[in-house]
């Protein structure tokens, strides 16, 4: 399965920023071995369902160290028995899209 998260603290620190609550969850997504790509709006996992959620429960409770509130916005594509789609559904992507 593939699961897209955005995590983030409910409080910003001093300068306005969340950026260092948004690390503590990138960094568990880096060190959870699962591939991964992360962008300015979310995070990306590839997995099987216990070990996405598993990631994604210690980032949430990560960021819970930065406030008293956390928002988690996850959006999830459970397809089993398929692998490498992180990649994969972008290389049909733009396949379709270099046949015009």
């Amino acid at each position: 399965m593939l699961v897209a998260f955005s995590v983030s603290p409910s409080v910003s620190d001093d300068q306005g920023g969340v950026a260092g609550a948004v690390a503590d969850a990138v960094r568990i997504v880096r060190e959870s071995g699962l591939p991964h790509r992360t962008d300015s709006m979310f995070t990306t996992i590839e997995g099987e369902w216990d070990e996405c959620m598993a990631v994604v429960k210690a980032c949430v409770d990560a960021v819970a160290a930065h406030g008293p509130r956390v928002s988690l916005v996850l959006k999830a594509d459970v397809r089993p028995g398929r692998t490498g789609e992180l990649t994969a559904k972008l290389e049909r992507l733009e396949a379709t899209l270099a046949q015009g």
